[in-house]
């Protein structure tokens, strides 16, 4: 008889810290959270995946604490991230369940993802450069800018796309500047993670037991806490990198796993 691994507290918070280190870096959290989730030996169970979309609340809730002011106060933001969410959502909504019964769970097209992401990145950076008039605040952009951003970041329903690295590379190719943009693929992150969150757990939430609802309080304050830390890791990165190095990092990964895994 096959013996098969059951979740517990230590693997939910190993997951949190997983999801808190790569929301926000152009590595997509999806990916390592199921590639993590393989190496542990977890089974690919419907709860899986729903824990691994819900515990992305918590690294959210640390974009909510840092940036609040914008979020809930200043209009012409809410603006732009309302515009750059409507194509995502659409998209989103449409094909919900293709991407979780087909794609989420499937390593090996998180490998692939994560492969062919990283030369699309490099590639990128390689190509790209910076004008002098790039938009340098998210209240310059134009509601058009801000759809096709949405319409970027809609891409990265494929599991190890990347969320982050899809939004960046939209924003940076429509003009914006590195920090701008950086600071926007964060914003979109909350209504973005709120919605696919929301619709999950509405679809799933009364199958859990008391010990799962546990496993996601455990899951989503590690990914929280790390996720301040990410959020501020990645501000002082961009003031003098480019994203070349993660691109080299997801393709050695990716390299790696496949011979792993």
């Amino acid at each position: 008889m096959e013996y098969k691994i059951v979740m517990d507290l230590f693997h939910a918070l190993i997951l949190g810290i997983v999801e808190g280190i790569t929301e926000f870096l152009p590595v997509s959290s999806t990916g390592h959270l199921i590639i993590t989730a393989k190496l542990l030996g977890l089974p690919q169970t419907e709860f899986l995946k729903t824990f691994d979309i819900s515990i992305q609340l918590g690294a959210i809730l640390s974009v909510v604490v840092l940036y609040w002011r914008s979020l809930l106060v200043d209009l012409d933001v809410i603006k732009r991230v309302a515009a750059a969410f409507i194509p995502t959502a659409v998209l989103g909504f449409g094909l919900y369940k293709i991407v979780k019964s087909v794609l989420l769970g499937n390593v090996y097209v998180v490998l692939w993802s994560l492969l062919l992401g990283g030369v699309v990145l490099i590639a990128f950076e390689m190509l790209h450069k910076e004008k002098a008039d790039a938009v340098s605040d998210i209240k310059k952009m134009s509601l058009a800018q801000a759809a096709l951003i949405g319409c970027f970041q809609a891409v990265a329903m494929i599991p190890g796309v990347s969320r982050s690295a899809a939004t960046i590379i939209g924003g940076l190719f429509l003009g914006i500047s590195r920090k701008t943009i950086v600071e926007f693929s964060f914003l979109l992150a909350c209504p973005t993670m709120a919605a696919a969150t929301g619709l999950d757990l509405l679809k799933s939430a009364h199958d859990f037991s008391a010990d799962q609802f546990s496993f996601l309080a455990v899951g989503f304050i590690s990914s929280f806490v790390v996720g301040i830390l990410s959020i501020r890791f990645l501000l002082y990165f961009v003031r003098n990198h480019n994203f070349i190095s993660f691109g080299v990092y997801r393709i050695i990964a990716a390299i790696l796993l496949f011979k792993l895994l």
